[in-house]
């Protein structure tokens, strides 16, 4: 589950607050990115529980209005189509995630109220009237695609679950845009033969990954000093110092990754990191970090210093970052 884009995030993150807190410690930085890399997939694993635990209330809401129906004999009886789906009784059953909230003690249980929320949120939707609607037998893939469309369209624009989630562990802040296709896609792989030993998504998809991760962090920290230098070169007319440390950090990092990683394409690299930028900064600290990276790395493979071949495309012409923005240091 855990891709190059969420390690690439993590990294820059970790290097951030390598600088901030003080100690400067390699193995410390490296231990404490593997912990937050780790948290991003319990938190995958919990909104996969998350599902089962709407469908609980879903039941429970089912088993109150059929009391209430048998007593009064008001209106129509209550529909169990919704709860009759094949693949969240799968999830429900899944070892894996039977596991994880056995081990780590992670449950939505002390959430009642919240839950009881969404499940209004979803029992009021299109997606759900539309599917209470149908008169066909569901099959297992439509099962499915009645959860994928839920997720999608309701957890995922759900802000309050932004916010509890955000109260509950500081690693999550910003991992929830990758976490959620994780999520969909996992709904979409699931294999009705396979019951309650269908694999959900490794933590990391192989080893290669994990030290993929482990060297980024290692070349960033320790190259620092020469990727600064780097940079500093290709400034126009604007001084290191007053560039956005968050900006200086990103580009450190692409710079790391590219050094480190010849197999990767400088274009691929600097894309990713200009995403990151985007997420952290200002449309105008992208295109800055953007143009600035494509004009180093050509002068660097013109100078030999980087065997890399790049698409060709006009020269790109740095921007000055905004005043406030290059002010930011913190």
């Amino acid at each position: 589950m855990i891709n190059r884009e969420l390690i690439r995030l993590k990294v820059v993150q970790q290097t951030y607050a390598y600088y901030q807190n003080g100690n400067h410690k390699l193995d410390t930085a490296e231990k404490d990115l593997f912990f937050s890399l780790s948290k991003s997939y319990d938190l995958y694993l919990y909104m996969l529980e998350l599902m089962v635990e709407l469908s609980r209330m879903a039941e429970r809401a089912f088993i109150v209005a059929t009391n209430r129906y048998n007593r009064l004999r008001d209106g129509e009886a209550p529909n169990p189509r919704f709860l009759n789906n094949q693949f969240i009784a799968q999830l429900e059953k899944n070892r894996q995630l039977k596991d994880f909230v056995e081990n780590q003690m992670k449950t939505w249980a002390d959430d009642e109220d919240y839950v009881r929320g969404l499940w209004n949120r979803v029992a009021d939707s299109e997606v759900y009237r539309e599917w209470m609607e149908r008169t066909d037998k569901p099959t297992y893939e439509d099962d499915k695609t009645l959860w994928r469309n839920i997720y999608r369209k309701i957890i995922v624009e759900d802000e309050e679950l932004d916010h509890l989630l955000e109260e509950k562990s500081l690693f999550w802040n910003d991992d929830r845009f990758l976490v959620d296709s994780f999520v969909l896609k996992t709904i979409k792989q699931f294999d009705k033969k396979l019951g309650a030993d269908q694999p959900l998504l490794p933590e990391y998809r192989d080893e290669e990954d994990r030290e993929f991760a482990r060297r980024l962090l290692r070349a960033s920290l320790l190259g620092a000093e020469n990727y600064r230098a780097t940079i500093a070169q290709s400034l126009y007319n604007w001084d290191l110092e007053r560039v956005a440390l968050m900006d200086l950090l990103i580009m450190q990092t692409a710079l790391a990754e590219m050094f480190t990683f010849p197999r990767i394409p400088v274009s691929v690299t600097i894309n990713e990191y200009v995403d990151i930028a985007k997420f952290y900064s200002t449309p105008r600290s992208a295109s800055y970090i953007n143009g600035l990276l494509d004009a180093i790395a050509r002068r660097l493979i013109d100078e030999g210093k980087l065997k890399k071949t790049m698409p060709q495309r006009q020269e790109a012409t740095p921007e000055e970052p905004s005043a406030d923005k290059a002010e930011t240091e913190d």
